[in-house]
């Protein structure tokens, strides 16, 4: 069994009962009431406990793009999540910035004779829905790195649905037709230049050399400035007046997503467009 223990409740335990000498352990004292009745809970609902996601939960360590490339690199890394804070220096523009994922369980979709099928879920015929897959060139104070944005977390980047955005273009846009790619829109242009904390995943891609792009799995909001700051004191450097090597922008030719869309994204006309992602085109 897990259990997680959160902020001073933590904090109190690790002061108590934390050494360096043994394994900490937790005791149930089953002469108490409460405790039988949690446990005997716990045995009939099992499946409830097992819904924990210990990606959520878990608090991500603070890396820098160094420290996440150096880790990558190390034999005895595991899979990992990290918190890394960095600014967008450019979004790619020249291959597809989502995909066409299983509206159950986000899976790329894969596309038959007439309808898009999902193998995960062994269904022949799926509703397709459109996902963020968005891989952008960041740097911090040091280094410089390629980062994937998936699903949720372009939402977070933006604060725009994918399925929002790419309706918004076929409406604005009716002679398009199926397999055309939508450039990449204004909301992920408009994020160029801003300083933000992602939640990196480490992946096993990463892991065993397969893929040089960090997978970010969250993006933390944009801090407000706090009341009586004074905004003209606050200078933006545009990210053109740092000075970068531009070889580390050379990650590999594709970029696997390890859950969501294994077999990359495909360019131009391998682009899937579903029915609901065409706005007035819907059926």
């Amino acid at each position: 069994m897990k259990l997680y223990i959160w902020e001073k409740a933590a904090t109190d335990f690790c002061a108590l009962s934390m050494s360096s000498r043994s394994s900490s352990r937790v005791f149930f004292d089953m002469d108490v009431q409460p405790t039988r009745e949690y446990l005997a809970w716990l045995e009939s609902n099992s499946e409830v406990a097992n819904r924990v996601n210990a990606e959520i939960v878990t608090k991500a360590e603070t890396a820098t793009i160094g420290e996440l490339l150096s880790y990558m690199k190390q034999e005895e890394a595991k899979v990992a999540w990290f918190e890394c804070t960095a600014t967008i220096d450019d979004v790619v523009r020249d291959s597809a910035w989502y995909y066409i994922a299983c509206g159950g369980c986000k899976t790329k979709a894969t596309k038959g004779p007439t309808t898009l099928m999902c193998k995960k879920c062994g269904k022949a015929e799926i509703t397709g829905a459109a996902e963020y897959l968005t891989k952008l060139y960041v740097y911090d104070n040091n280094d410089y790195a390629s980062f994937v944005v998936l699903d949720d977390a372009g939402h977070e980047l933006t604060g725009k649905k994918t399925s929002g955005l790419v309706e918004s273009y076929y409406e604005a846009n009716e002679g398009a037709v199926d397999g055309h790619v939508v450039p990449v829109p204004q909301a992920l242009i408009d994020t160029i230049g801003q300083t933000r904390t992602f939640i990196i995943k480490i992946s096993n891609h990463n892991l065993e050399g397969k893929m040089q792009a960090l997978t970010v799995t969250k993006v933390l909001p944009l801090e407000v400035p706090a009341l009586g700051c004074d905004l003209d004191d606050i200078v933006v450097v545009p990210p053109t007046a740092v000075t970068l090597e531009t070889g580390n922008r050379e990650e590999g030719s594709s970029i696997v997503n390890e859950e969501h869309a294994a077999d990359g994204v495909k360019r131009g006309s391998d682009m899937i467009v579903s029915d609901d992602a065409k706005g007035a085109k819907c059926g």
